[in-house]
């Protein structure tokens, strides 16, 4: 099941796609893709629905980010053993983790905004994991049952806030737009392995990134079980997994991006994503 949020921004509303790839309106049934909706006992739910007995969407309409009510976003660094050999780095002994904010998220297709004094504005496609249940203390074994599903995510980076002024990372990557969602939410059982998903991105039609979650070095089970372990996680919870190698960091020399450029990027199974690159005023 491939669920979304249709809408202008701030009032999206829920929906899903059907067999022939049209978007059905969730609206008469839930709130939002978010909380409750996200349990197995409300996916189940959404699963039994007679789809074709729903409003179907304007195929135009804005795609918003395909999960409501974030609560928190969790990403974790260096998860890649080719992007940490990229980086010049060791591989953590353990989930290096920092956090977003949840104003960053927004739609796959909005504008993805420079900021103010940014000059050095990063690409990196990243797995996200959106939680589905309440979540502590989980074990590996039994994480993957708190999963509803999964989205592409595009980790926008502004290097020079991030790791020449000083203090944690979060600053460099909680600017508006740094956090592109979906388009869609695929639900767990649509994902056969999460650790094969072949991922790409590319600027203005030039492929930088081409990888593989296979080379992720905490895979996605012991990534919720780690977390849990230090905090609660809620439905609606994203954990963005870490980056494929080709970021403009590590280009030699380095590369950013730039006013009019156009990023895309895509996950298989997981849908792409595509981001006018324009300066905050």
């Amino acid at each position: 099941m491939k669920l979304l949020r249709f809408g202008d921004t701030g009032r999206e509303r829920p929906g899903t796609l059907d067999e022939s790839g049209h978007i059905r309106d969730l609206s008469s049934v839930i709130g939002d893709i978010a909380g409750d909706a996200l349990s197995e006992h409300g996916l189940n739910a959404l699963r039994n629905l007679d789809l074709q007995a729903l409003d179907r969407v304007d195929p135009e309409v804005r795609i918003g980010p395909c999960v409501g009510s974030v609560g928190k976003i969790v990403c974790v660094g260096l998860n890649y053993s080719d992007h940490a050999a990229e980086a010049g780095m060791e591989l953590p002994r353990e989930p290096v983790l920092f956090m977003k904010a949840t104003s960053a998220i927004c739609g796959p297709y909005d504008d993805l905004r420079i900021p103010r004094q940014g000059s050095k504005t990063d690409w990196e496609v990243e797995l996200g994991v959106v939680i589905g249940q309440q979540a502590a203390y989980v074990s590996e074994a039994d994480a993957m049952h708190y999963v509803a599903g999964y989205c592409a995510v595009n980790d926008v980076s502004e290097r020079g806030f991030q790791l020449e002024r000083e203090g944690q990372w979060v600053k460099g990557k909680s600017c508006d737009t740094f956090a592109p969602l979906g388009p869609w939410l695929v639900t767990r059982d649509e994902i056969e392995n999460p650790q094969n998903l072949d991922m790409w991105l590319q600027v203005d039609g030039r492929r930088y990134q081409e990888g593989s979650s296979r080379t992720m070095i905490f895979g996605v089970a012991r990534l919720v079980s780690y977390i849990s372990q230090f905090m609660r996680l809620e439905p609606g919870d994203v954990i963005s997994t870490g980056t494929p190698p080709g970021v403009g960091l590590g280009q030699r020399p380095p590369v950013y991006l730039e006013e009019g450029q156009i990023v895309e990027l895509g996950i298989s199974g997981l849908g792409q994503q595509r981001q006018r690159v324009v300066k905050s005023r």
